[in-house]
């Protein structure tokens, strides 16, 4: 992903709110199926790692950049945004590279 769409997808998350919030439990399987399920249906959201989370918000960035399809586009102290194109009908297009 370049800058440009990375830039683009700043921009269009920066109103949005944290849809999920990572506690005591981590990224366990069931946070990850919400994280799934909050892409599928918005393709771009924020997450937001609590003070309880047992793991740290970069940790948590990494393992989730290692999902096939997920992208972290920006981490902001304790709230990371997070993308993932639809796989049938993507909503957001992003700038030509």
């Amino acid at each position: 992903m370049t800058g440009k769409q990375k830039r683009h997808l700043r921009t269009l998350a920066h109103q949005s709110k944290p849809v999920v919030n990572l506690g005591k439990q981590g990224l366990s399987s069931k946070t990850r199926r919400e994280i799934k399920s909050q892409l599928l249906e918005h393709e771009l959201i924020k997450l937001k790692v609590l003070d309880s989370c047992p793991i740290t918000n970069k940790e948590c960035a990494d393992e989730l950049n290692q999902v096939s399809g997920f992208e972290v586009v920006q981490i902001i102290g304790k709230t990371f945004t997070l993308y993932c194109p639809h796989p049938e009908e993507p909503k957001i297009q992003l700038p030509a590279e």
